[in-house]
Parts: C-alpha cells; sequence; structure tokens
C-alpha cells in the first residue's frame, strides 16, 4: 500500500535525481524530453479531475436506488480529498520510470506490471475487468500512434547505446496507464467507478499521446538524433489514407518486421503443419496457364467483396469461404487470362481459419443456436489475421479476445431462448453485423468493439451476481432451517415417544411449540442456553400433565405450574403466536392441572370431562413449507464410481448440460454446494435457481449420460488446440 506520508515532494525529488541518481548521466535532451512531457500531462491530468466531478455527479443523478447514488457521491468525496495526491504520485512514478532507463534489463520480457497486479495471487472478476480495460486502452493508443511511438523509442534506444522496447519507454500507453492505476491505489471506490476513472484517463491523457509524441520526437530530431526517420503520419488524415498505408505495408512485407520474434516462430511453426494442405484454394483453370499469385492488398480486397454477401444465419451452412473465394479468383483469372492464385503465407492464414471455424461450429460447448451467428465472423477474423500475424500468437489480441468473450458470456444460453427478445444475442447480432459492414482493414475496430462488449457483459454479470448471491443466500437458509427442523424433531421424538399423554397437549407440542424451538435453534443455535430453557419447558409441560405416584409429586406440580405457564407465554409471545389462538389452551391446561392436584382418592367434579389421552407411537416428521423432490437415501454408491468422480470434479462456477428429454437440454452453473445438506444447487445465466440434485442423484445422471459437464476454457484456444492436433495427425500419417 503507498504511503502519502513518505512521498518526497516533487520539486525536491528532480533537485535529488538531478544531482544523485542515474537520471544524471542521461544526456540534456532527454530531460528536456521529460519536462516538456511532464508539463503535458500535468495539465492533462487537471482536466481529467476537473471533469471528474461532473461525471460522477451526472452517474449519481442517474443512479437507479439510493445504494448506487451513495457510491458515486462517495467516490466524489474520495477523489476531492486525493486529488493532489494522485497527480502528485502520477508525476514521481514518470519521472523515476527515467531514472530506471540506466538500470533497464534488457532481458525482460512481457507488458510492465502496469495493471498493479499481484501476480503470485488470483486474479479476482475487479481485477480482470479493470486489467482488460486498460489493455483496449493502450490497444487503441498502439494502433493510432504506434508509428510514432516506435519513432520515439527508436531514437531513446540511440540516446541510451542500447535497444529499448515500446513496452519500456516512460511514454507509452502501458506505462502512463501504470502511473495512473499505482497513484490511485488508495482510492476506495469500486469497480465501476475505477473504470469510469480509466475512461477519464483516455479521453484527458490517453487521447493527446500524438501530441505528446510529436513534441518529443520534434526535440530529438532538432539535436540530430536519427532526423532521416520517415515522419509520422497526421492523424487528421482520413482513414481511407491510414488505411492505405496499413495495406501498403502488409503488401510490402515491412510489417513483418515489426512483428516480434515469438510471433513470428509460431506462425512460421503452424505454416510447417499446413504444408500438406495448401492448394486447396486455386481457381479451376487449365494446367497450362501461367500462375500470378495476387497481392494481399488485392485478397484484402476480395475478402471485403465477399464479407457484403455472408448469408444470414439461417444460411450459413450453404457457405464455404474458399469455395467462394475459389469462385472469385476464377473469375479475375478468365478476364486476366492468368491463373491468379493466393500467396502461401496468405493461403496458410485462410486454411488455418477455415479448419479453425469447423472446429468451433463443431464445438459442443457452444450453445447450436449461436453457432450460426458466430460463424459469420469467419471473414473478419480472416482478414485481421491476413494483417496481424500476432492473431495465433498473442492471446490479448483484441480480435481473438472479442472472440472469446462472446463464446464465454454465451455458455449458459439456452436453447429455448428467445432470440428476438434476449439483450445477449442482440448484442452479439449487433457486433456481428457491425464488424461485417464497417470492418475494412483498420483493425482498430476490435478494441472499440471489444471495449463495448465488456461493458455490457460487466452489467449483465453484475446482476447474475447479485441474484445468484441471493440464490445462494436463501439456500443456506433453507439448509440451515432443514438441520433446525431435524434438531427440533429429534427433541419432539425424545420428549413424546412411548408416552400417554392429553391429545390437546401432543398437538399443541408439535403444532405450536415446535415452531418455537425452531425459531431458538435458528436463533441461538442449539448449544444456546435458550435452547435448552425451550427443550426444559416443554419437558416441564409433558411432566406436568402425567400423574405422578411419589408423595412430594402434588407439591411439585403447584411449585412448577406458574414458571411453567410464564415460560409457555414468553415463548408463544417471542415466536408471534396469536395469545387467543392459544388460550383455549390454557384453559385446558388449567383443568388438567387441577384434575392433577386431587388425589386419587377425591372426587372429581362430575362436570369435568375427562381428557382424551393419546399414546405415542410413531416418530413426529414436521411438516415443511417447501418439499424438495424426494430421493432413495437408501442407494449406496462406492466412493471409486464413475459417476461421483465427475461431482466430485465439479467446483461452484462449473457449467453443466442436463438432457430433459430427447429434444431439449438445459444448461446451468453449479451455484453453490450446500455442506449441511449436501445439495448441488443450479442456476441459469441470469443466477435464478432451475434445479437441485444430492450428491448420489448427480453422479446417477452422470452414469446414464443425462448431463455433462462443459468445457469453459477460451473458445479460440480449444478450437487452436484442436486445429494443431489434426494436423499434427496429419502429418504422422503422410
Amino acid at each position: 500500500m503507498h504511503n502519502d506520508g513518505n512521498v518526497v515532494p516533487l520539486h525536491k525529488a528532480a533537485t535529488e535525481q538531478a544531482t544523485h541518481s542515474p537520471l544524471a548521466r542521461l544526456p540534456v535532451i532527454l530531460l528536456q524530453v521529460r519536462d516538456k512531457a511532464a508539463q503535458q500531462l500535468r495539465l492533462a491530468l487537471q482536466a481529467l479531475f476537473d471533469n471528474a466531478d461532473d461525471t460522477l455527479f451526472e452517474m449519481a443523478d442517474r443512479a437507479r436506488n439510493d445504494v448506487q447514488q451513495n457510491i458515486f457521491f462517495e467516490a466524489m468525496r474520495d477523489l476531492r480529498l486525493k486529488r493532489k495526491s494522485i497527480e502528485r504520485v502520477f508525476l514521481e512514478h514518470f519521472f523515476e520510470a527515467f531514472v530506471r532507463l540506466t538500470q533497464y534489463d534488457s532481458t525482460q520480457a512481457g507488458l510492465p506490471q502496469a495493471f498493479g497486479v499481484d501476480t503470485s495471487a488470483a486474479q479476482t472478476d475487479d481485477d480482470l475487468e479493470r486489467n482488460v480495460a486498460v489493455e483496449a486502452m493502450v490497444s487503441k493508443v498502439l494502433n493510432r500512434d504506434g508509428f510514432a511511438l516506435s519513432q520515439l523509442t527508436a531514437r531513446l534506444s540511440t540516446l541510451l547505446g542500447r535497444e529499448l522496447v515500446d513496452q519500456h519507454n516512460p511514454l507509452g500507453p502501458a506505462k502512463l496507464c501504470e502511473y495512473f492505476l499505482q497513484a490511485g491505489r488508495n482510492l476506495g471506490v469500486e469497480i465501476k467507478v475505477k473504470l469510469i476513472l480509466l475512461k477519464l484517463f483516455e479521453r484527458y491523457v490517453l487521447s493527446d499521446t500524438e501530441q505528446l509524441y510529436t513534441e518529443a520526437n520534434q526535440l530529438l530530431v532538432a539535436t540530430g538524433v536519427l532526423p532521416d526517420l520517415k515522419p509520422a503520419p497526421a492523424r487528421r488524415a482520413t482513414d481511407r489514407a491510414a488505411a492505405s498505408v496499413r495495406a501498403e505495408t502488409a503488401q510490402t512485407g515491412t510489417r513483418t518486421a515489426q512483428i516480434d520474434d515469438s510471433v513470428q516462430e509460431v506462425f512460421a511453426a503452424l505454416q510447417e503443419l499446413l504444408l500438406h494442405v495448401r492448394g486447396s484454394v486455386a481457381p479451376t483453370l487449365e494446367v497450362s496457364a501461367q500462375t500470378q499469385p495476387i497481392s494481399t492488398r488485392d485478397l484484402m480486397r476480395l475478402l471485403s467483396h465477399l464479407q457484403q454477401y455472408v448469408p444470414a444465419p439461417a444460411a450459413q451452412d450453404d457457405f464455404d469461404l474458399r469455395n467462394q473465394l475459389e469462385q472469385l479468383l476464377t473469375r479475375v483469372s478468365v478476364k486476366s487470362g492468368k491463373s491468379r492464385v493466393v500467396g502461401v503465407a496468405d493461403e496458410d492464414v485462410i486454411n488455418l481459419i477455415a479448419m479453425l471455424f469447423e472446429c468451433i461450429l463443431d464445438d459442443r460447448n457452444l450453445p447450436d443456436s449461436l453457432k450460426a451467428l458466430i460463424g459469420r465472423l469467419q471473414i473478419p477474423m480472416l482478414k485481421v489475421a491476413v494483417l496481424d500475424k500476432s492473431f495465433f500468437s498473442r492471446s490479448s489480441h483484441p480480435a481473438r479476445r472479442l472472440l472469446n468473450e462472446i463464446a464465454t458470456a454465451a455458455m449458459g444460453w439456452g436453447g429455448c431462448d428467445d432470440q428476438e427478445r434476449d439483450s445477449l444475442y442482440l448484442r452479439i447480432e449487433q457486433v456481428v453485423q457491425r464488424l461485417l459492414n464497417d470492418f475494412g482493414d483498420d483493425p482498430a475496430i476490435f478494441s472499440e468493439l471489444l471495449a463495448d462488449f465488456l461493458a455490457f457483459t460487466s452489467d449483465e454479470r453484475r446482476r447474475s451476481e447479485l441474484l445468484e448471491q441471493r440464490t445462494r443466500d436463501a439456500e443456506e437458509g433453507r439448509a440451515k432451517t432443514e438441520l433446525a427442523r431435524q434438531r427440533v424433531e429429534q427433541a419432539l421424538n425424545q420428549a413424546l415417544l412411548g408416552k400417554v399423554l392429553p391429545h390437546d397437549v401432543v398437538a399443541f407440542v408439535q403444532d405450536a411449540w415446535s415452531k418455537v424451538l425452531l425459531l431458538t435453534c435458528l436463533k441461538y443455535g442449539e448449544q444456546s442456553a435458550e435452547w435448552h430453557a425451550d427443550v426444559q419447558t416443554m419437558e416441564q409441560l409433558i411432566w406436568s400433565v402425567q400423574r405422578h405416584d411419589e408423595p412430594d409429586a402434588s407439591l411439585r406440580l403447584l411449585a412448577l405450574v406458574p414458571g411453567l405457564l410464564k415460560s409457555l407465554r414468553d415463548g408463544l409471545s417471542s415466536s408471534a403466536f396469536d395469545p387467543f389462538a392459544t388460550g383455549e389452551f390454557f384453559s385446558e391446561l388449567e383443568t388438567l392441572h387441577v384434575q392433577l392436584f386431587e388425589s386419587p382418592g377425591q372426587k372429581h367434579d362430575q362436570s369435568a370431562e375427562a381428557p382424551v389421552m393419546v399414546e405415542v407411537r410413531e416418530e413426529i416428521v414436521l411438516r415443511t413449507a417447501d418439499e424438495g423432490p424426494i430421493e432413495t437415501a437408501s442407494i449406496r454408491l462406492p466412493a471409486d464410481d464413475a459417476g461421483l468422480l465427475q461431482v466430485d470434479q465439479l467446483r461452484p462456477g462449473c457449467w453443466v448440460e442436463f438432457q430433459e428429454d430427447e429434444e431439449n437440454t438445459l444448461r446451468c452453473k453449479l451455484a453453490a454446494i450446500i455442506e449441511a445438506t449436501g445439495k448441488y444447487i443450479f442456476v441459469d445465466r441470469t443466477g435464478m435457481k432451475v434445479l437441485e440434485r444430492s450428491r448420489t442423484g448427480l453422479a446417477l445422471e452422470f452414469r446414464r449420460g443425462a448431463v455433462r459437464m462443459l468445457d469453459d476454457t477460451l473458445l479460440f484456444d480449444r478450437a487452436l488446440e484442436s486445429v494443431i492436433g489434426n494436423l499434427q495427425r496429419l502429418n504422422r500419417g503422410k
């Protein structure tokens, strides 16, 4: 935890760094770059906080309830108190990053610790959600200003005399996000507010990285640091021009030089596996026709043409991408008189994407009702893979993430769900249609859609988690009540079984006092003094209506009755029983006690009727308001039973599919295992309880194939692993 009390004032820190730290050995021009950038960042942060108050107030004004409103008001207060501290700590981290330039280890791999997460601990949903937001922000900056950043990194490398990568550039987007997250560690706000602040950071700080990088590059060029590098294209250029630059880069192969070694190695390994499936995308012309590969740019144009004619989900079965592309190539070939073919690398990408989608559409874990919809993404995914080979090696690639997030969100989709009304289906449909309509060759659209989709699913997940928690609480309460009911039954049977008692007393104990005992057990527990007192009251009542032969029995009864009646009335009152409803019982009890006070030789009042006596022979079973399906407890399965082993693999959060009948299945998630009763509670994707099972009952369903676990690992990763396995088997068979 950051301690503001130990923070050195910025001006003092800067002075000490300039005189005593390794920064003093850096060129003066680098200090000028730092100070110029610090000035812009300071102004940007001030603009952020100036607008944060208004933004949070608007959110509070639109809040659906008082709880949500208070969250935003508390966030406003917390932000006002800590604003100056956050600005100061942000700039301190920025200055420290320049200090570390002289200490940078080039063997460091991956992104810096920009996300403030302890990698030794499991990430929470909030951590994951925050990291995804940061990653999307970083991707937007890299897509927009990556060229200028790379030039700045190259110039810094020249100044430092060694290689520096973009991720460790103190002005890089990942680093800027890291400074902000570190500075805001002490903010006591919820994840929803943190995401709002990150959005504001993107709007007021990251939106001006073009100016940040341009001014830094200009300062370095003015002092002769790599002045011949081609300047970055202005962001004001049209999208078409920017797309043209990227397409040309892809065509000439200069983009490949920017792909890191690991990406090239992964794609090269995939190409080796794909060697035996080449030749599947070629026009049908005579063998003698001269072949001429089409450029990547022309391939993108053909794919964009096909993208406009992707059929509706209902007709997806008739759409074969490779066949459609082959027909287009044949037409082009006939017109040119040359056999136009796809280049080797591009054909490998086409074959790989086609096989990936074949696996995706055969995946049993993906709901059938959504397979056709996801299948329409084949051309957009192919185009982004042609442009960027890291699609296959980088799990955080926005396009790959989008596909995985869609599949994950759809895990609980049921075949009987109403597609026309379901918000998830409609949102996925919007994403698919947006890509088909708008994706040309600018991959930035995937980062935008990913951020929007994650915001949507985050809201959906919060609602389902709230309902799911209520379901768990209700089930825990139900289990606790069930155990208390069993304990009350045990107490009643111990006190009543085998005894001959007045019928009214037996009825009172079973119908009224059992409820007193139940509430006491639930409130205080069976080890409490209150529980023992109420059980003792019941035992005293039963003793008081029996005839005893002991000489002092009458005296004991005389001493017992006043306290007994008080305890009975207090117990009924604390349990909210209507005193008038039990008044008749107390009158009957008074008569019973009067009769017992008489000695056996005395003659009773002839007007008093003898009480109806009953012998309690059968165990008392209290009725419950909610009786679930009765499962036979007599079934015993061996510890190594295959069904039990499958049940024991289930953990809360696992998705399963129940076969309800020949045509219908039910997808649900294990929400809780109630230890007290051994019940497994399942909910649908909204968090609503749909069924419950015992461990034995669930094992029997696994044994007969009526339930199966769903694989909730990432869809793209499953498909890629399957494709690689198939290709390896194919190559071994050659």
